[in-house]
């Protein structure tokens, strides 16, 4: 079952990417209240996404981050809040360094700040590369 689990958070975050970067239907505008909540759900689905993996990964033991002693988490939605907490930090900056990942978290944070410095970028070559103004 945490393998299912694990996949379809996976699945999530490719779709949310995959209409990203290869939009079947997008509205293209310059500046438009619909791409903005778009990159807003785009980004909600990531940093969520990353979060639950990061806390499927602890909670099946493998050691992903280190948090202070003071701010250690002891129940499950607490590390949840942490999770997601460093999946957001990652992914909207380089991380302030209070929560240390390790192991294949390591991995995982660059995956995910690689993806955090590359969706900007794809949502304005996506805007402003395709833009049709006779639309």
């Amino acid at each position: 079952m945490w393998y299912v689990i694990l996949l379809a958070i996976m699945i999530c975050i490719v779709m949310a990417l995959r209409t990203l970067f290869f939009p079947a239907r997008f509205s293209y505008k310059q500046v438009s209240f619909e791409n903005f909540v778009f990159l807003g759900y785009t980004y909600a689905i990531i940093m969520l996404g990353f979060g639950l993996i990061f806390l499927m990964l602890k909670i099946k033991g493998y050691v992903v981050f280190i948090e202070p002693e003071e701010l250690a988490s002891t129940s499950w939605i607490e590390q949840l809040g942490t999770s997601i907490y460093l999946s957001g930090i990652t992914l909207f900056s380089v991380g302030y360094g209070d929560i240390v990942p390790v192991g294949i978290g390591r991995f995982l944070v660059i995956v995910e700040a690689l993806l955090g410095y590359t969706i900007p970028a794809a949502f304005v070559v996506r805007s402003f590369i395709d833009y049709d103004p006779t639309n």
